[in-house]
């Protein structure tokens, strides 16, 4: 049997992976099915784009744009050396996906440098198995419209984490976050729109959230996060990258500019004497200093 350029392509459409070529240009050349399907962009889209054009726009994990700079593509054209590290990637719908990626160096004949190769693989974390999803919608512990934790199911993990740190002395914080100017979107483009953003956002905080830590919608335009285990230097590094994140997200708009919006946010470390209504309560506060001190930002206990 001959294997030729058709056979490569078709074996390297049928992985799951996402996988594309780049020249050193870094000129999109090819984009697997894989890649379709983990970034929501057909190769349509992609091929004869470079990859610092602003489609998928790597982040890592402080939230910072590797495009701009020297990427894992980049310095691999530039020096010959394979590298692997974990980024967030923008997906067609607005939302972060939190990949894996693996960048090595094409080569000619001769031995030099002609490209290079990334393959990423979709990290995103997930609260439980396809079953035990299917269980908590029963039990109205996952919200309706956007698909992560509801309020009850907040409600009840932070019971559990009270007693935990009762019993065990575990510490954990939360973080109280509120969408920054979401009435507008509502007034301006309709709740349709506004339930997209909701999704999207919902979407960028799950999958950048711990697989110990939970997210969920608190209401409206309200998230909250219990972060486990946490001190007060790791609670900001988590409610800072939550912030960026969002920040560096858009939503796509029919014959317009991509719709963004930020978040404000309100973080504390539980205490011995706090009760759940208390340590909300601080949240909500903490939370409205941000929004007062310009939005877009994070507040934490002094």
């Amino acid at each position: 049997m001959r294997m030729d350029d058709g056979f490569y392509r078709g074996l390297l459409n049928s992985i799951s992976d996402g996988i594309y070529f780049v020249d050193r240009d870094r000129k999109i050349i090819f984009w697997n099915r894989g890649a379709e399907a983990i970034t929501g962009y057909d190769r349509s889209e992609i091929i004869e784009s470079h990859c610092h054009s602003g489609k998928l726009r790597h982040l890592n994990q402080e939230g910072n744009d590797l495009c701009s700079g020297k990427c894992a593509l980049a310095q691999t054209i530039e020096d010959g050396q394979s590298r692997a590290e974990e980024v967030f990637l923008h997906h067609r719908e607005g939302h972060r996906v939190p990949v894996s990626i693996r960048v090595s160096p094409v080569r000619d004949g001769n031995g030099a440098v002609v490209g290079a190769v990334e393959v990423f693989q979709d990290i995103s974390s997930r609260i439980v198995d396809i079953e035990r999803i299917e269980q908590l919608q029963k039990m109205a512990f996952l919200d309706d419209l956007t698909g992560i934790a509801s309020r009850r199911y907040l409600e009840m993990r932070l019971r559990d984490r009270f007693a935990e740190m009762d019993r065990y002395h575990w510490t954990f914080g939360i973080l109280l976050i509120d969408i920054d100017h979401f009435k507008r979107v509502n007034d301006t483009y309709g709740h349709i729109v506004g339930d997209r953003m909701l999704k999207m956002i919902a979407k960028t905080l799950s999958a950048s959230t711990r697989s110990l830590d939970l997210v969920g919608r608190w209401g409206g335009e309200e998230f909250l996060a219990l972060i486990a285990s946490v001190d007060a230097g790791h609670l900001a590094s988590i409610g800072n990258r939550y912030r960026v994140l969002v920040e560096q997200s858009s939503l796509p708009m029919p014959g317009g500019p991509p719709l963004r919006r930020t978040i404000s946010v309100g973080g504390t470390l539980a205490r011995k004497e706090d009760s759940a209504d208390s340590l909300l309560e601080r949240a909500d506060k903490l939370m409205y200093r941000s929004k007062s001190s310009g939005r877009n930002r994070l507040s934490l206990d002094p």
